[in-house]
C-alpha cells in the first residue's frame, strides 16, 4: 500500500493512505501504530474510500514541535487531510487514540460527520483515562534508561504483571514501545495519555449521527465499562462485543471486520 504525504500549516510533513472509492471513512490508528493496525480490520467493503492519516510522530509522519502533539492538533490535522483532498463529509472512525481522534471530531464537525466509529475507546470526555497510565511509565522508563535497560525495569513492575493477567495482547503491544525510536516514542506516551478529546459528556449526548461501538473483554486499556458508557451517551449507538485478540486474533480480525461491513453497508445504503 503507497503512502502519500501533505503539509499542515505550521510545516509538519504528515503521511497518509487513500484507498477505494465512494463514501470516504477516516479511519485512524491508535497510539504508537500506524496506517497498518486499521487496515488489517478493516473489511473489503464495496462502495467505501478508506483514508488513514498517520498521526504526528507515528509512522512516516514527521513529529514537528512536540508542544503541538495533543488529541485536538491531530483532530485539527485530520480536517487539513480532507481539506488538502477536497472531501466534505467522512465517516470519522478509529482505533482507542482514532477513536478519541473521531470522537471529537464528531462533536466539533457535525456537519461533516457522516457517521461515527469508536473502536476499543480509551477515552469518554476526560483527561487520563485510568487506563492510559502505564505508557506515561514506559514512557519515563524509555527516557531515564534508554530501551534495554527501560524494558528490563518494565517487566519488574506490578502494573504490567496485572495487565498481563488480564490482558497479554496489552502486555505484548506494550513492551514493543522499547523497540521503536524513543526520539518520538517518549513524547508520544508522555503526553497524549494525559490528554483527553476536549469535549464535554453534554455533547456526546448532543450526537445525532448514527454510531458504531465496538469493544472486546480481556481489555485492560480498552475497558468494556468506557465503550458501554459511550453507549449510553449517544442515542443513534450501537455497541457490538468481538471475541479479544486474547483468545483469538483470527476471530478477533474476522469479528472486527463483519461488524465494520455491517455498519458501513447499513450507512450507505441509508446515504
Amino acid at each position: 500500500m503507497s503512502l502519500h504525504d501533505f503539509q499542515t500549516a505550521d510545516g509538519c510533513r504528515l503521511a497518509y493512505t487513500d484507498q477505494g472509492s465512494g463514501l470516504t471513512v477516516l479511519w485512524q490508528h491508535g497510539l504508537g501504530a500506524d496506517h497498518n493496525q486499521p487496515a488489517e480490520v478493516f473489511p473489503s467493503t464495496e462502495g467505501i474510500r478508506r483514508i488513514t492519516l498517520e498521526c504526528r510522530g507515528h509512522g512516516a509522519s514527521e513529529l514537528g514541535d512536540i508542544h503541538a502533539i495533543s488529541i485536538a492538533q491531530f483532530a485539527d490535522d485530520a480536517i487539513a487531510l480532507l481539506d488538502h483532498l477536497g472531501i466534505e463529509r467522512a465517516v470519522f472512525g478509529g482505533i482507542s487514540l482514532g477513536a478519541a481522534v473521531a470522537l471529537r471530531l464528531a462533536v466539533k464537525q457535525p456537519q461533516r460527520t457522516v457517521a461515527l466509529i469508536l473502536a476499543r475507546p480509551a477515552w469518554i470526555a476526560e483527561n487520563a483515562p485510568h487506563g492510559m497510565k502505564i505508557y506515561r511509565e514506559v514512557a519515563r522508563l524509555l527516557h531515564q534508561f534508554g530501551p534495554q535497560h527501560g524494558a528490563l525495569r518494565f517487566e519488574a513492575s506490578p502494573l504490567l504483571h496485572e495487565i498481563a493477567h488480564i490482558s497479554p495482547d496489552n502486555a505484548a503491544s506494550l513492551r514493543s514501545f522499547f523497540t521503536r525510536d524513543p526520539i518520538s516514542t517518549v513524547p508520544l506516551l508522555d503526553l497524549i495519555p494525559d490528554d483527553g478529546p476536549g469535549v464535554f459528556r453534554s455533547a456526546i449526548q448532543a450526537l445525532t449521527c448514527p454510531t458504531q461501538i465496538i469493544a472486546n473483554r480481556q481489555d485492560f486499556i480498552h475497558s468494556m465499562d468506557t465503550a458501554e458508557t459511550l453507549a449510553g451517551l449517544i442515542s443513534q449507538s450501537r455497541l457490538s462485543v468481538i471475541t479479544s485478540k486474547t483468545l483469538s486474533r483470527e476471530q478477533y480480525l474476522q469479528g472486527f471486520r463483519e461488524v465494520l461491513n455491517d455498519f458501513l453497508t447499513t450507512t450507505l445504503f441509508a446515504g
